[in-house]
């Protein structure tokens, strides 16, 4: 968990609980408000990593979803099942709805379009476009308490638009796919390599060194990086590139790697 911390009786709250192709899920909380980003763990393992960090599904204000992929959505049905009587609200894109498999359950859904702003409790949530293979995939930057915190993984490159957004992030989770010459010689098909290396797949270590190197924001106290490939990269990689790449502009974020399948750390900033 990572504790970024305001004036004094005021903290934001964020939690990788997992990031990786086995499963995404993020909490933040504010002094008044709770939400997920994403609820691609069982119901079962979203609940106990809840409770790990002191937090209860019911008293979740809603669930953010970026896009339909089971990764991040598997969770989500089974939990709003099970915590049915509080009626949390799920915010997700007009165009991401219809492809998640609701079957005979009826969510209550906040729907909006890509670029909009939100209001959810003490929280406003700007959402964003980002280049990935799905029907309207989404980043979020959410303020609560004076914090800015940005949620960018699944996207195949990093366009003006989504560094715009990132502006005064004072915390960021940004993707960290891949090792490109691991991706190349490991066991995938060389179909899904390409899908991987496209400009609607992921991001690579060299990718995101690119953009520490020419666009984050000298602000941010911390930067985790996730969604790491098991098969194609490893975390002292990761920690090692991004770690020259923040040398080479004198920047000092706390730097986090993000395991798979591991919910992150307690850290304070």
């Amino acid at each position: 968990m990572i504790e970024l911390c305001l004036s004094e009786g005021l903290v934001v709250k964020v939690c990788v609980l997992a990031s990786g192709s086995s499963g995404n899920s993020v909490f933040i909380g504010t002094e008044h408000t709770r939400v997920l980003i994403d609820a691609g763990l069982s119901c079962k393992e979203t609940v106990a990593r809840l409770e790990a960090i002191g937090e209860r599904p019911e008293d979740l204000d809603a669930v953010l979803i970026t896009h339909e992929h089971c990764d991040h959505v598997s969770g989500l049905i089974p939990l709003l099942k099970k915590y049915k009587k509080y009626k949390l609200p799920v915010y997700t894109s007009w165009l991401t709805a219809p492809t998640i498999a609701w079957g005979d359950f009826e969510p209550r859904l906040e729907l909006f379009m890509a670029g909009e702003r939100l209001k959810i409790g003490d929280m406003q949530v700007d959402t964003f476009t980002i280049p990935h293979d799905s029907s309207d995939p989404v980043g979020f930057c959410i303020e609560g308490d004076g914090v800015r915190v940005g949620i960018v993984t699944d996207l195949g490159y990093m366009p003006d638009s989504i560094r715009f957004h990132l502006r005064g992030a004072e915390f960021l989770l940004l993707e960290s796919n891949h090792d490109l010459e691991m991706l190349k010689v490991g066991p995938y098909p060389w179909s899904v390599k390409q899908r991987v290396m496209g400009r609607n797949g992921h991001l690579s270590n060299d990718m995101v060194c690119d953009f520490i190197l020419e666009g984050l924001d000298g602000r941010l106290k911390t930067l985790v990086l996730g969604h790491l490939s098991e098969h194609n990269n490893h975390p002292a990689i990761v920690h090692m590139s991004a770690m020259q790449a923040l040398g080479h502009r004198s920047l000092s974020p706390n730097l986090v790697i993000s395991e798979p399948r591991i919910q992150s750390e307690v850290f304070t900033v």
